[in-house]
Order: structure tokens, then sequence, then C-alpha cells
């Protein structure tokens, strides 16, 4: 039973990083169309909507329920986080940019130890039907693996 409790916490955090994630790389996007950023992102966000779904499956399969309330919070929090000062009274800064791909890093790694984790607890890998752990784990490091460039690039033009 408290394992059970502890998976779903787990789950749900997880699912609230996941919509704080795929909002965060759609506002990226929206700020960086044009561009090689905004090209990459373009590919990106589907597949950061396409994981939420998984785990949503995930979670079903497990009997964990979604909660209402954590992805909600996750959601105003990352609205706050845009207050943050990047350098401008008003718009988008090159901090911003640097900020944003930043935390887009930080999800992505959360994500492929979400991956990992699940992979690793034979109780719960034993459980999930068609959910190809390996696949979304070699998913996940593709996308750290495209991001890293254009947080390098961020980093330099902002920081140089």
């Amino acid at each position: 039973m408290a394992e059970r409790k502890l998976l779903s916490i787990y789950l749900n955090d997880h699912l609230a990083g996941a919509a704080v994630g795929v909002e965060l790389a759609k506002r990226t996007l929206r700020s960086n169309r044009g561009n090689d950023l905004g090209a990459y992102l373009e590919s990106l966000v589907p597949e950061l909507m396409e994981d939420r779904r998984t785990l949503l499956t995930v979670m079903q399969q497990v009997g964990v329920r979604p909660s209402r309330v954590k992805p909600a919070l996750a959601l105003v929090a990352e609205r706050l986080g845009r207050l943050k000062l990047n350098g401008q009274v008003t718009g988008y800064s090159p901090l911003s940019r640097v900020l944003e791909l930043e935390g887009l890093t930080m999800g992505i790694q959360g994500k492929l130890s979400l991956w990992r984790n699940l992979r690793d607890a034979t109780g719960v890998a034993e459980r999930l039907q068609g959910i190809a752990l390996e696949e979304l784990i070699s998913r996940a490091e593709r996308q750290q693996a495209g991001l890293e460039p254009h947080r390098v690039e961020a980093a330099r033009h902002a920081l140089d």
C-alpha cells in the first residue's frame, strides 16, 4: 500500500512537470519562430505532448489516478516564472532564452530519469503493456542531445 502511494505521488509529480514542460516549450517556440531553435522546437513540442500522453497511459495501467491539482498548480508556477527579471522591463531577452532552455533541459533530464526508473522497477515494468520504455529512454536522450547545442549557443550569446 505504501509503495502504491509513493508511486502515485511520483507519477503525479512527473505529470505536473510534463504539463509545465509542454507549456514552456510552446512559449519558447513562439518566441523563436524563424530561427534554428524554433525549427528544433517545432519537432520537440509534439514529442513532449506525446510523452505526456504516454505517462497518462502508464498511470492508467498501474492504477494511478491523475491529480487535477498538481498540474494546475505547476502551470500557475510556470506562469509566475515568466515574471522573472531578464534584464528587460518587457519583452524577450537573450537571458530569457537561456533560462527557458535550462528549464527544458532539466525537464527532459527528469523525464529520462522517470523512464529509466520505471524500467528498473521490475514490479512496475511488468504491468506496462505496450509501453516501450527503451524507446522512450532513447527519445529523451535524443531530445537532450538536440537541445544542448541551442542551450550552449544561447548562453554564449547572452553571457559573452
